[in-house]
């Protein structure tokens, strides 16, 4: 049996708009009715159900907020979108933040219009006649079930069952089935991506893509082109139109990984992008409407860096209508058992050879290590592990002083409160250093002048980096917040320094 078509209720107090909105829907094969005041609205909805409300902002005798509250303390099935006047974006956050599915800003574009209704309809049981599919739509029931098996398969990979890690998953279900934009904070190695990926398969997008981009790793001069797309002939090598990561992810989920590593100038850009919902591709004069969830995330303090003038105070406040926190690993040490089981299976099946067993001993030795790279720190501790074991069981070394991940303290607990704590810099950084100083360290009276400055200067650069690195557990985001330059900065040297990656016998010489 086919389900109904939605029903739709519409307000707004301006007949001609009401109208074009009552005719637009009614093509698509809604049933729909309409209100011109708070008041009216409320009678509708007292008298019966609706699968969406569309209302506008202001009315002649209240606010499309008010609508909103009422829904919300009713506890009513009806998903609420919300059309704001241009520039409007408080309003917009504001209505998000207190449960609203999306917002529309006027004057309403009628494609974006058809598609937010569209993605507002999924999940609610009802359908437009029209575009029901072949064999008919899916049965409420069935389709609830198909829901909540995307949700657990997805929280599955959360892995962990400590309250922290429960708060977390709880979050994810509740905000995934809106359209707010999410902010993902953790520390490195937390799980950010994982966490983004469950947000968009536990949402009514999960059938389109899920678009994932590390904002910290595209050239600056690429950016524009990357985000937005570019036309041919735009520039010195585009042979032909190509889409960018907003078209990609056109119906699905954007995926903005350390946001905080945005220059200022393409931060402009991306809120202009968000809060129109198009963009313009590099070389053309024509905006396209895109249709996009943007879940962000960062290991940044954002709020300090808006404060430092170093992040756009309007896009962290679009960026950050709903914030997830995940905790990092020294917090929620209780599922350590768990993440080393999952993390060994992992390894076993990428590797295609039995793994060793986790014992009690190899968990105890696991547990004296910091972890403060977290559980990316905690897969190469077990991948260690796994190709020096001899035998059946895993063996662990206990963490000690000379450890990679030493930060001056073989004590897990002495390594946790130097990550909180601020800590003065063991050395200083070459342009401190006098002449004098050199002299001293080389144990002469008066140092020789270098041959060749720049290649003396890359060397104590070189040496720096090595050594911060070394502390840092050859963690590059902890490096370069150590050092006080970004990420972007940090890649840059390594590279142009020809600096190995850890695992590289020749880097492992040079810092042995």
């Amino acid at each position: 049996m086919n389900a109904p078509a939605a029903s739709i209720l519409v307000i707004d107090d301006e007949p001609d708009l009401r109208t074009l909105y009552e005719l637009t829907l009614l093509r698509e094969g809604y049933r729909v009715e309409t209100a011109s005041t708070v008041q009216e609205a409320r009678e509708q909805l007292k008298s019966r159900l609706f699968d969406v409300v569309i209302s506008d902002m202001r009315l002649p005798d209240g606010f499309g907020m008010e609508i909103l509250q009422d829904l919300r303390d009713q506890q009513r099935r009806e998903r609420c979108v919300v059309m704001t006047a241009y520039g409007s974006a408080e309003n917009a956050v504001e209505a998000l933040r207190a449960g609203a599915f999306d917002y529309l800003t006027k004057p309403v574009d009628l494609k974006q219009f058809r598609s937010v209704v569209a993605s507002a309809i999924q999940g609610t049981g009802a359908t437009p006649a029209p575009r029901a599919p072949r064999g008919g739509p899916a049965p409420r029931n069935q389709t609830a079930d198909a829901s909540t098996s995307a949700l657990h398969s997805s929280l599955d990979r959360l892995v962990g069952d400590s309250e922290a890690m429960r708060n977390v998953k709880q979050r994810i279900a509740k905000v995934a089935r809106g359209m707010a934009p999410v902010l993902v904070r953790g520390e490195s190695g937390t799980g950010k991506e994982l966490v983004a990926q469950a947000l968009h398969a536990c949402s009514q997008r999960a059938e389109g893509p899920c678009i994932a981009v590390n904002c910290g790793a595209i050239p600056e001069n690429l950016l524009e082109a990357e985000f937005f797309g570019a036309r041919k002939g735009s520039y010195t090598g585009a042979t032909q139109d190509r889409d960018g990561y907003f078209q990609a992810a056109r119906g699905g989920t954007l995926f903005l990984d350390e946001i905080g590593d945005l220059p200022l100038a393409m931060q402009s850009k991306l809120l202009r992008a968000i809060q129109e919902r198009s963009v313009r591709p590099l070389g053309s004069t024509q905006e396209e409407t895109v249709d996009v969830r943007i879940v962000s995330a960062t290991h940044r303090d954002l709020a300090a860096d808006v404060q430092a003038g170093r992040f756009r105070q309007d896009l962290y406040y679009r960026l950050n209508v709903i914030e997830i926190v995940i905790p990092p690993l020294r917090e929620r040490r209780e599922d350590l058992p768990a993440l080393c089981a999952t993390l060994l299976a992992r390894i076993g099946q990428d590797s295609g050879m039995p793994v060793p067993r986790l014992t009690e001993q190899a968990l105890q030795a696991i547990a004296t290590h910091p972890l403060t790279g977290n559980v990316r720190e905690l897969e190469n501790v077990l991948h260690r592990a796994v190709a020096l074991t001899e035998g059946d069981e895993l063996q662990v070394e206990a963490f000690s002083s000379g450890s990679p991940t030493a930060q001056g303290s073989a004590h897990p607990a002495a390594t946790s409160h130097a990550l909180q704590t601020p800590h003065k810099a063991p050395y200083e950084p070459p342009s401190s250093m006098t002449t004098h100083a050199v002299a001293e360290q080389d144990g002469a009276g008066t140092a020789p002048l270098p041959n060749d400055l720049q290649a003396w200067l890359d060397q104590q650069e070189r040496d720096i980096l090595i050594r911060a690195l070394k502390e840092t557990g050859f963690n590059r985001t902890a490096t370069a917040a150590r050092l006080g330059i970004s990420l972007r900065q940090i890649r840059y040297r390594i590279a142009r320094l020809n600096i190995g990656v850890p695992n590289d016998q020749d880097f492992q010489d040079e810092i042995g």
